[in-house]
């Protein structure tokens, strides 16, 4: 076991409103609504976690999860906005709850598929370097470049060279974040010294902003479950 030294509280924004695929927070993905990936992920991380937070404008969230054994935020109208920044949403619940708390994870639930030893593997790194934070990244070998002018100028590769030869790129995949709370308090979750934990799984390819995407996650979750 995982011995506790600080508090620390996750916390899953879910938020009503999406203009790509309004009412995805909810929507069901295997038996259950997308958000509630994230609380159940949570919840099996209870070793390292005190209090799972949610924080949503959406009644149909709260009517879901009142019986989860989780506390409920509602998320006033001026955060429930496109330009709504996550920082901004993590500060609210901070500054909502009162309660000192040491870290906050964040989980966000278009990202609801998770190796299950991901974060057991980060809390360690993080707590271990005493880390400010850390975030999950993941690799990817395509070739990029701009176009100027009508003209596409390579940025990672030249012209003839093969993929496999490229040096890889990152990319935060989502999956998860884990900061101090006074780091958000003042108004950061990421800067150049957060630790970049490399997460090479299909997993990682998940982020549901499309009807696409959730389709795609649906596949991966039902040959993960019929392995």
């Amino acid at each position: 076991m995982i011995e506790k030294k600080h508090k620390t509280l996750a916390i899953i924004p879910a938020r009503k409103n999406s203009k790509r695929f309004p009412g995805k927070n909810h929507k069901t993905l295997g038996s259950i609504p997308l958000f509630m990936h994230s609380i159940n992920y949570a919840k099996n991380n209870s070793e390292f976690i005190d209090e799972i937070i949610i924080s949503t404008d959406d009644p149909v969230i709260f009517d879901t999860a009142e019986n989860e054994n989780v506390r409920l935020i509602k998320r006033p109208d001026n955060l429930g906005k496109d330009t709504t920044s996550t920082l901004e949403v993590l500060v609210h619940v901070l500054e909502d709850i009162g309660e000192k708390y040491d870290n906050v994870i964040l989980l966000q639930p278009t990202n609801p598929l998770r190796p299950l030893d991901l974060l057991k593997h980060c809390w360690q790194l993080y707590t271990q370097k005493n880390l400010d934070s850390l975030f999950t990244v993941s690799s990817t070998f395509k070739k990029f470049g701009k176009i100027k002018n009508d003209n596409f100028e390579p940025f990672n590769y030249k012209f003839g060279h093969r993929s496999q030869d490229l040096e890889p790129l990152y990319y935060e995949n989502g999956l998860l974040y884990i900061a101090k709370a006074e780091m958000i308090r003042n108004g950061k979750l990421m800067d150049g010294n957060s630790f970049p934990y490399i997460v090479d799984h299909p997993f990682a390819e998940v982020d549901i902003d499309e009807q696409v995407d959730f389709d795609y996650a649906e596949f991966l979750l039902n040959r993960s479950e019929n392995k």
